[in-house]
């Protein structure tokens, strides 16, 4: 008997990653449903949206403020602001990565160079480093961090947690969420009752540190660069497993993904699935 682990499944054409690898045949699967029933956008536009969204608030005067997963969706983020400074596509304002684990977790990114894509080993090959460029400051101290709220004219910081649950993104959104100059960029799945969940279901007023603030600043969000598989990137991950399975267990997911996700993998493969409830135990058999 086998039991196979999904852990989170990753999506192809993403930058710097790999694309998923097939798993071997399993008796039996546990399997994230995060977006078990939603489709992403094409990846091919997160380049058009991000400078977009760069040079409207750039034009305005305002700053991005970037909520980023520091391991793997700000390095994604820095990679593409690369890309789009060399592209002049958009102006040469600062950017910072405030973050201390992102500045780690970034120079463990460039000591693996054979864990990227092939799209990101070329860029390796033609740019000196693709997570460091001249508009670019990573942002270790706190002093540092603090001083960035004086700072005048447009630019971008990345800071932690992704869901703006804790860490330095906190106090960049309390002194910034209220100017309607700026903009709020959302880079990624936003867990129900975070406040990055409230801030892209577009609420008037949040509380940060207990304090309540009213929402001014514009709310965007780039969906693009999600690392979780979709419903139809999950359908295609499971496929080649489905011949051998007697069960799919779903987790990950809020009760609506997750259901709609059961319900098209009991119709396209024929496979039993559940979503189990906390405390729930099942016998596997051998």
């Amino acid at each position: 008997m086998r039991l196979a682990f999904s852990g989170d499944v990753g999506r192809p054409n993403l930058p710097i990653i790999r694309d998923p690898e097939p798993m071997p045949p399993a008796d039996y699967l546990i399997v994230e449903s995060t977006y078990g029933g939603r489709l992403h956008k094409d990846v091919s536009h997160v380049e058009n949206k991000l400078a977009d969204i760069v040079n409207r608030t750039a034009r305005r005067g305002g700053r991005i403020i970037v909520p980023a997963f520091a391991v793997g969706r700000t390095q994604q983020l820095v990679l593409l602001l690369h890309q789009l400074a060399n592209q002049k596509r958009i102006p040469g304002i600062p950017i910072f990565v405030d973050s201390p684990l992102a500045l780690n977790v970034t120079q463990v990114h460039r000591d693996h160079p054979e864990c990227f894509n092939e799209e990101t080993r070329q860029y390796l090959l033609h740019s000196a480093d693709p997570f460091g460029f001249a508009r670019l400051q990573y942002v270790r101290e706190a002093a540092d961090s603090k001083k960035l709220n004086d700072l005048h004219g447009p630019f971008v910081v990345i800071s932690a947690s992704g869901m703006c649950e804790a860490g330095r993104i906190l106090h960049h959104l309390r002194n910034n969420i209220e100017d309607p100059r700026n903009t709020v960029l959302i880079t990624g799945f936003q867990a129900q009752d975070t406040l990055g969940r409230k801030l892209i279901e577009k609420w008037q007023e949040v509380k940060i540190f207990g304090e309540p603030m009213r929402v001014r600043a514009d709310i965007a969000s780039l969906d693009e660069l999600s690392a979780h598989a979709d419903y139809n990137e999950l359908l295609d991950w499971i496929r080649p497993l489905a011949p051998s399975l007697r069960k799919v267990f779903l987790v990950h997911g809020e009760p609506a993904q997750s259901e709609a996700l059961a319900g098209v993998i009991r119709s396209q493969y024929g496979v039993d699935v559940v979503a189990p409830s906390p405390g729930q135990s099942f016998p596997l058999n051998c």
